[in-house]
């Protein structure tokens, strides 16, 4: 073992002088010699080129330290060990106490809470059955009124023969007045036209919505009576509603098990507005607005479908909502008594996209095997069955009907898509999308001028009838879901974890 000569410690870096034979640390040495210039020993002339490195024995232990050397030191390092040791659980000891009373505190006041709801729970039925007693003695019959908490709708296993007959007559209704004036409408003064769409430009990204993990914007919805207001489903199985306005979020409404795939506004004059999303976990649920809590509360939750939800619309009417799911089924839920009035016998194929009719008498369904089959939404006949002539089959995952009740927008195979012409009942006009081109949703805008396609690379809008294509957009990468805004004068996307919009070019 060698000891330097200046600090009297075993070197960590070894040499020796060749002029004096002495042992030194390097650094102090080297030191020594740049500040004096002579051998700290003898006091000859002294270089670095005169020191000579040592390789010490990679075996060689170092030297304990002072304190470990005597039996006092190591009684005192043990002491001080045990010292912290019975610190650290005196620590954890309280940290104990504290977070158990924490809990009993949480159990009290749980029970008290549940006392308390039990209790107004007597009193609501009391009331309840009090009020009804009255009505009974003044001759008057209870009204059926919405449920007020949520409504639980499980598979029953059984599908009805039809639609009860006064929906039928709200259908019929409602297809008279919408088909007479759809028949000489025109773009409402101020509608976008097809040369300002052109030019449109990037106008406003709302970022970082829903979670991180999983990321991504799965479903998008903008509201018609609050067009600064939208819907968005992720894939964090959260549904948000949120205002573009403020740029603050309305409501984070949690329930569903997975991914969202749908989302959708009910809004009708003179009564609430309606949430309602669907999702992978074959779930559908309704939120309403609680004027009292000034928040959403589910309203119906529907589990009557043993396969993924793959379609949610809202019936113009705005009185019942339709699913489709991969179960090979479908179902019509009303949105006044909250209970299923339909459910369709299963078909020979799952059904993996819904669409309803503009004049509300007919049900677009795309099928896994290319075929589109059209229901009769009042009676639940097939009205009519579209297959494309493309040999290979391919999964119909989205299809939209024009504003004009003549056309259908659908893919055409996996990357094309066709527009058909429902009175022949035939495909009238492809647009291809080239290669590796992913289509997500298909869309015409209220006027049926425009039509928009959502895709891996992108969202591209084209012209109806003339097939122009007017404008891509590629900023975000793949847009999941699109929509376009009040009067066509914006288009909204789903990308990532963000909502973009495009419209007029600032003046």
């Amino acid at each position: 073992m060698f000891f330097c000569a200046i600090s009297g410690e075993p070197p960590q870096e070894p040499v020796v002088s060749t002029k004096s034979g002495k042992v030194y640390e390097k650094r102090l040495i080297v030191k020594y010699i740049t500040e004096n210039g002579t051998d700290p020993t003898t006091g000859e002339k002294l270089e670095e080129s005169d020191l000579v490195d040592i390789k010490a024995s990679p075996e060689t232990a170092a030297p304990r330290p002072p304190t470990h050397t005597s039996i006092p030191a190591l009684l005192t390092l043990l002491q001080n060990e045990y010292d912290a040791l019975v610190l650290g659980a005196y620590n954890l000891e309280q940290k104990y106490n504290a977070t158990r009373q924490e809990l009993s505190y949480a159990l009290y006041s749980q029970d008290a809470a549940s006392r308390v709801v039990a209790r107004l729970i007597r009193e609501r039925d009391a009331a309840r059955e009090a009020l009804a007693n009255v009505q009974a003695s003044m001759g008057i019959t209870p009204s059926a009124a919405a449920p007020t908490e949520d409504v639980e709708m499980v598979d029953d296993g059984a599908a009805d023969g039809g639609l009860p007959a006064n929906i039928t007559a709200q259908i019929d209704e409602t297809h008279q007045a919408l088909s007479a004036a759809r028949k000489k409408r025109k773009p409402a003064p101020g509608y976008a036209t097809l040369t300002e769409v052109k030019a449109f430009v990037p106008a406003h990204t709302i970022p970082s919505l829903h979670s991180a993990s999983p990321a991504g914007v799965t479903a998008l919805a903008v509201s018609q009576s609050h067009p600064s207001q939208f819907l968005t489903g992720g894939n964090d199985k959260v549904v948000q509603l949120y205002d573009r306005s403020t740029d603050k979020v309305l409501a984070s409404l949690k329930g569903h098990t997975k991914k969202i795939n749908h989302v959708a506004f009910r809004e009708r004059e003179g009564d609430s507005t309606l949430l309602l999303s669907a999702g992978a976990d074959k779930i559908a649920k309704v939120w309403a607005h609680d004027t009292t809590s000034n928040e959403y509360i589910p309203k119906l939750t529907v589990r009557s479908h043993k396969g993924e939800l793959t379609g949610l619309s809202v019936h113009p009417t705005a009185t019942f909502f339709a699913l489709s799911s991969s179960d090979k089924t479908y179902s019509l839920h009303d949105l006044t008594t909250f209970s299923q009035i339909f459910r369709s016998a299963p078909s020979d194929e799952a059904f993996t996209s819904l669409a309803i009719h503009p004049d509300g008498t007919l049900l677009g369904l795309g099928t896994p095997t290319s075929t589109i089959q059209i229901y009769d939404i009042r009676t639940g006949a097939i009205a009519a069955s579209l297959t494309p002539p493309d040999p290979s089959p391919f999964t119909v995952n989205t299809l939209a009907f024009s504003e004009n009740g003549y056309h259908l927008l659908a893919p055409n195979s996996l990357s094309s898509v066709a527009v058909w012409d429902l009175r022949k009942q035939k495909a009238t006009h492809t647009i291809a999308l080239g290669d590796d081109c992913k289509i997500n949703r298909v869309l015409y805008d209220t006027s049926a001028q425009f039509l928009g396609v959502a895709t891996s690379q992108g969202a591209r809008i084209y012209a109806h009838k003339t097939w122009e294509e007017l404008l891509r957009l590629e900023e975000g990468g793949e847009v999941s879901d699109m929509t376009f805004g009040e009067q066509g004068k914006e288009i909204w996307g789903a990308t990532g974890r963000e909502v973009r919009i495009w419209g007029p070019p600032a003046v």
